[in-house]
């Protein structure tokens, strides 16, 4: 190749010479007249290579099955490639153009290596880009964190590249820069802090599988509330519900707690847990004529019967004295507006079966007795969640008056007005 670049840039200075041109300004002016058509030929070299390696990847890309070539072409691989082979010829045209000035020489072919190294690294950064956007077009490796390690595998590529171009520009011996790096091994590790904490967690979420892409994450510490879209090495983005983007730092998600609701998603119902506050003052026994009027609510007539035949059985046979309700054993309507509760419940359409679900009284406060509902809708999804959840209360707070049960509140202005007209 040497002769044949020697053959284009080598007749210039004879011509010259053969017309009587004195021999400086025919050096100089051949220099000038070679370094033209060097940057014509470059760029002629340039055009024809990115026509050609443009125009046969996207033909493959077309052609083929694979999607990899398509990213390829959408990465803009082909045309680094034709960036960088002018860049070749121009590094080797050089010493042959400059021969006779050998201070510019080595200057300008520092200048070219440089060029080179710098496509070289832009060519391995969008075939790793191309290489990462297939990865992740595949199932099986679509929610782990590539941007991580694509970001590792850069940086690495980085490091050689400027060890390369410190080595080209300044000539100074290998042993010499490695020994000047161990030197400065804590500045460079104060530096690429944060770098090294996030590759380190990106290694534990991949191989713990803490956190996948598209998982719903709540880190209470940084405000996020929504889908995880991007893990890359120094921080995690998160799109919250109201479409704003919360940025957590990588490292954060094995230093501190957050919660993960992807086995809530895997499973077959979300959590429904609620509760409403009775007053303890309208709790109380119930007589036999209000279970009478109480069975005609047809999910708990039959538990009426059942139940109050029980009770008038152990009554009868330990000679209870029913004069007064405290007695023996007696129904409340706290009791039996929580069976109804169940009930209720175990027949609304929308609650999985096969998960806990349950009426259950909590520990008494200041406010009154906490009621709770604990259960699983069967559709995750949030806008069905909601819509199952208020339909259940809307229900029970509706029905809550049919067994003489107050639901605690604080008064407002117009109770403090009913009351003193009463008065």
């Amino acid at each position: 190749m040497s002769n044949f670049i020697g053959k284009i840039f080598g007749w210039c200075y004879p011509f010259l010479l053969q017309i009587g041109i004195n021999d400086t300004l025919a050096s100089y002016t051949s220099l000038l007249l070679n370094i033209i058509l060097l940057g014509f030929l470059a760029y002629g070299i340039y055009v024809m290579f990115k026509i050609i390696l443009v125009t046969m990847l996207v033909v493959i890309a077309k052609k083929t099955k694979t999607n990899f070539d398509d990213l390829l072409v959408n990465n803009q691989t082909a045309k680094y490639i034709a960036h960088l082979i002018p860049f070749l010829f121009i590094y080797k045209s050089v010493p042959i153009i400059m021969k006779d000035f050998v201070s510019w020489e080595w200057f300008f072919a520092k200048i070219v290596g440089v060029y080179i190294v710098l496509f070289s690294l832009w060519i391995s950064r969008s075939f790793l880009n191309a290489f990462r956007d297939f990865l992740k077009s595949k199932e099986r490796f679509s929610d782990k964190p590539i941007d991580s390690y694509v970001q590792v595998i850069m940086i690495v590529l980085w490091m050689f590249g400027v060890f390369i171009i410190i080595y080209e520009i300044f000539d100074i011996e290998k042993k010499t820069i490695l020994g000047a790096l161990g030197a400065i091994s804590a500045i460079i590790i104060l530096v690429f802090r944060d770098t090294i904490l996030g590759f380190v967690a990106s290694i534990q979420v991949s191989l713990n599988d803490m956190v996948r892409i598209g998982d719903w994450i709540t880190f209470d510490k940084f405000g996020a509330d929504g889908d995880v879209i991007e893990i890359n090495l120094a921080t995690v983005k998160v799109r919250n519900f109201d479409n704003t983007t919360t940025t957590i730092p990588t490292y954060s998600l094995i230093s501190d707690s957050f919660r993960n609701w992807r086995g809530m998603l895997d499973s077959n119902g979300r959590r429904i847990k609620r509760h409403l506050l009775i007053k303890a003052k309208s709790i109380r026994f119930l007589t036999d004529e209000e279970l009478e009027k109480m069975k005609k609510i047809q999910l708990i007539s039959k538990y009426i019967d059942t139940r109050q035949t029980e009770i008038n059985s152990y009554n009868k046979t330990y000679n209870v004295d029913k004069s007064l309700s405290i007695n023996g054993r007696n129904m409340t309507n706290f009791g039996l507006f929580r069976k109804y509760i169940t009930n209720y419940l175990e027949n609304y359409p929308g609650l999985n079966k096969d998960m806990i679900l349950l009426c259950r009284q909590l520990q008494p406060t200041a406010y009154g007795i906490p009621l709770e509902i604990y259960t699983f809708s069967k559709d995750q999804r949030f806008e069905q969640y909601e819509y199952i959840m208020a339909d259940i209360f809307d229900h029970i707070i509706a029905s809550i008056i049919y067994f003489d049960l107050e639901i605690f509140e604080f008064p407002t202005d117009k109770d403090t007005f009913e009351a003193s007209q009463l008065l």
